[in-house]
């Protein structure tokens, strides 16, 4: 076991005002099962390319380890090609044995190294890539969220497996991921980064913990500084009246008044004036031991909703209904019932290709969206409520192109309104003058979910919308759906998710 010791690092893009990195300094084992958190945007794979050695920076990281970064990137013409192949392209000392046995450990069988890599599902690509990975020694693995657009199967296969592996950094925003396969946090807050042992529970309890007490320590010195402030214009006050009341005299108030009343009166304010700097330093103090308490307070603002209320409570109806695409040998699904009421949240459950997507495009096409453009079959029952208002957020994030003001008017957004969700989603106002396609995909995704937002409907229909989401704006659109429950339908693998918010899951 040896350690990866980051000192001083700083670090920005070039054309960046801003440093991703500023003075950051920390070590962790490499024998750690190492969890990273942190806000989208905030530098989180920036923070694995280094490592990795991918950019060059000022400080130092010094480690004896070799890092290893996934997901590798596959080529379009190593699609084409079998993973057994081309995998020794991608990890250069990697032994197909090896990869065998790691494939063995995710439940998966030898034969899909043969396939045309193209051929495969998700589930299948990510478990190959994780076992070439895996296959080395004495690396130290940089994963960087894993579980994306994998289905509920895939994931608990990658969770178990990882859960016996030792030597990572894992980014990912999966809750019940994070539980289950790490034993520290590597949490990268608003101005520092901190390691803490423990898995997410352990530290986002901390958190909420170490966030209560600095913003009651924030509220305690307030409260103090504004005493102090009145005390100290009290004080200056007098100090003032009585040196006023040194020159002149009235000789029929202060008929009786000594002849040394002057010096008397100067020293009482030389008193009055040196019990006003004490307060006036006493107050610096204050002011100084405030200073950084809400630092890496994580502030997360009520998002609002408002949706259109149809006449009529049914607002899709699915009977018996069965697709098939023309140029497949079976249907998509079959025999499918499902209604969404007004109130109701409906999750849809099942493996990757089982047709969650295929009824969502069905029913927009029903609506008179855009669905698909293939040719199909169908029999039963597939109909929506007469003039339904749909909001849609699909899984596709690679259109963007452009900055918000042409985003916003290309969709028939209010720009003010569209920036206010986005910061209250945690975009920083630098953000709104990038080009669209320089966003992370956590905020891409947030765009889609701030338009939606922003589009009265009677029924939202959102399809895996929160891959790439950080765990923070998780919990912010969870509590979203929870206060105003809008009419919908999502497909979501994110278990924690599925569970809190949705009334009804059908499994295709």
């Amino acid at each position: 076991m040896s350690q990866i010791r980051v000192n001083n690092l700083t670090f920005c893009y070039e054309g960046s005002f801003d440093n991703i990195f500023e003075n950051v300094s920390f070590s962790v084992d490499t024998d750690w099962k190492l969890g990273f958190i942190g806000r989208n945007g905030k530098g989180k794979t920036t923070f694995l390319h280094l490592l990795s050695g991918k950019y060059p920076y000022q400080g130092s990281i010094d480690t004896n380890v070799k890092f290893e970064y996934f997901p590798y990137e596959v080529t379009e013409y190593q699609m084409e090609l079998s993973a057994a192949d081309f995998a020794h392209e991608i990890k250069t000392e990697c032994e197909l044995w090896r990869v065998i046995r790691e494939l063995s450990q995710l439940d998966e069988d030898a034969e899909i190294l043969y396939r045309p890599y193209n051929t495969l599902s998700f589930g299948e690509r990510t478990k190959i890539l994780l076992a070439v990975l895996f296959s080395g020694e004495n690396d130290f693995l940089l994963i960087d969220e894993p579980t994306n657009h994998l289905d509920s199967a895939a994931r608990e296969c990658v969770k178990k497996y990882l859960a016996h592996k030792r030597g990572f950094i894992l980014v990912s925003h999966d809750r019940d991921l994070l539980d289950t396969c790490i034993d520290h946090v590597l949490a990268l807050n608003r101005k520092t980064i901190e390691v803490q042992s423990g898995n997410f529970s352990s530290w986002w309890e901390n958190k909420q913990r170490k966030d209560q007490f600095a913003a009651g320590e924030d509220e305690k010195h307030r409260k103090e500084i504004k005493k102090l402030k009145q005390a100290a214009k009290r004080t200056s006050e007098w100090a003032d009246k009585s040196e006023r009341s040194k020159i002149g005299i009235d000789p029929i108030k202060e008929h009786d008044r000594p002849v040394n009343a002057r010096a008397h009166i100067g020293t009482k304010t030389k008193k009055m004036q040196s019990r006003t700097k004490q307060l006036e330093n006493r107050i610096n103090r204050e002011i100084e031991e405030k200073e950084g308490l809400l630092q890496d307070l994580e502030r997360t603002d009520c998002l609002k909703l408002t949706h259109l209320v149809h006449h009529k409570n049914t607002l899709v109806n699915i009977k018996n209904y069965s697709l098939q695409y023309a140029d497949a040998n079976a249907p998509v699904f079959s025999e499918l019932s499902l209604q969404i009421t007004k109130g109701e949240r409906v999750a849809l459950h099942g493996a990757n290709g089982c047709g969650k997507s295929t009824v969502i495009k069905s029913i927009l096409q029903k609506a008179g969206l855009r669905g698909t453009d293939a040719e199909f079959s169908e029999e039963g029952i597939c109909e929506v409520a007469s003039g339904l208002v749909i909001s849609y957020v699909d899984q596709d994030t690679s259109r963007f192109a452009g900055g918000i003001s042409e985003y916003c008017e290309n969709h028939n957004l209010d720009r003010s309104l569209f920036c206010t969700i986005l910061r209250q989603l945690d975009f920083e106002r630098e953000q709104f003058f990038k080009n669209m396609q320089d966003y992370s995909e956590g905020q891409k995704k947030k765009v889609l979910l701030a338009s939606s937002l922003l589009t009265p409907a009677h029924l939202y229909i959102w399809d895996e919308p929160l891959n790439y989401i950080d765990v923070y704006s998780r919990m912010q659109i969870e509590k979203l759906l929870l206060d105003y429950q809008p009419p919908m339908l999502f497909v979501e693998h994110d278990v924690r998710f599925r569970e809190k918010v949705a009334t009804k899951v059908i499994k295709l």
